[in-house]
């Protein structure tokens, strides 16, 4: 078995999406190789409805699939095939764009105001690029939950661990999605498969990832100029290098972070805004039928 180290820690970014919402984007629209089926990850939270109310109004996607979970408030969604619905706390939406699809959400506070969720994207290998769009809505209650002896717990989205299976299945990437959260000063190894691309994003509490070369959690790796600190905390996002194995360190508050995972898909990307196709020649279709009006098929 051998943990993976970190490769660099970055700071999500404040950035503002559709008509005005206030979000952090933890990559996205650059260089996603490290990301590898992953293309974009925003972080959307906030208690001002100023900052999030205008949602994302109607917008085409195709050749990727989104994913959307929801921690505090609802977002309520639609799209051009009649497809509607809302998804509460603890909700996921998985949405195959494939061939196209327009859509919109729109986020709604709690009764505090609070309103939390994440979107991720993941690309479609070429050859489901023009597959027919679908949806996995999954209610809280049906993702499980595992509590290990320690405290430690595990919800999981997609994809399998500890012996349970998450609730969406049939994804290109065949990625893990996991909800993880380990108590107070504990010490937690988590596998991951070698062969996936992995990166974990801290969202509450703090804690240290450490890679064999690093045991102490000590300030001893660089990578692009960014010095990987002794401890990470809220919207960070920890890249990982290869291995089976990640371990963290909870701080005094615990940490609960996302802890992603996927196969590479290592085919070119070709990439205007939410239509990811793999060639400038594709691309440019997609967008001429938007113009047209035929870009729903």
């Amino acid at each position: 078995m051998s943990i993976r180290p970190v490769k660099r820690i970055v700071q999500a970014q404040p950035t503002i999406e559709g008509a005005g919402v206030h979000l952090r984007r933890a990559f996205g629209f650059g260089n996603t190789a490290d990301f590898d089926p992953f293309l974009l990850f925003d972080d959307f939270r906030g208690d001002r409805p100023a900052d999030y109310q205008a949602g994302f109004p109607w917008h085409p996607h195709r050749g990727i699939e989104t994913i959307t979970y929801v921690l505090a408030g609802s977002v309520d969604h639609a799209d051009s095939l009649g497809n509607q619905g809302s998804l509460g706390a603890g909700d996921v939406q998985w949405m195959t764009a494939g061939r196209g699809i327009l859509h919109h959400e729109m986020p709604t506070g709690d009764a505090a105001g609070r309103m939390h969720g994440f979107q991720l994207w993941a690309n479609l290998p070429s050859s489901l690029k023009m597959t027919a769009p679908r949806y996995q809505d999954v209610a809280a209650r049906d993702i499980p939950e595992i509590v290990d002896d320690d405290g430690t717990r595990v919800r999981v989205v997609c994809g399998e661990f500890w012996g349970r299976r998450g609730p969406v299945e049939g994804i290109a990437a065949d990625p893990s999605y996991l909800d993880v959260s380990v108590p107070p000063g504990r010490r937690k190894t988590l596998p991951v498969d070698t062969h996936r691309q992995a990166f974990a994003y801290i969202f509450a509490g703090s804690g240290t990832f450490r890679g064999a070369s690093d045991p102490f959690g000590v300030l001893t790796e660089k990578a692009d100029d960014v010095v990987v600190r002794e401890e990470t905390g809220n919207r960070s996002l920890v890249v990982f290098d290869a291995g089976d194995e990640v371990t963290v360190q909870a701080g005094a508050e615990g940490i609960r972070f996302l802890l992603v995972s996927g196969k590479p898909l290592r085919e070119p990307v070709a990439w205007y805004g939410p239509i990811v196709m793999n060639t400038q020649t594709e691309l440019r279709q997609a967008l001429q039928e938007l113009q047209d009006g035929t870009f729903i098929r």
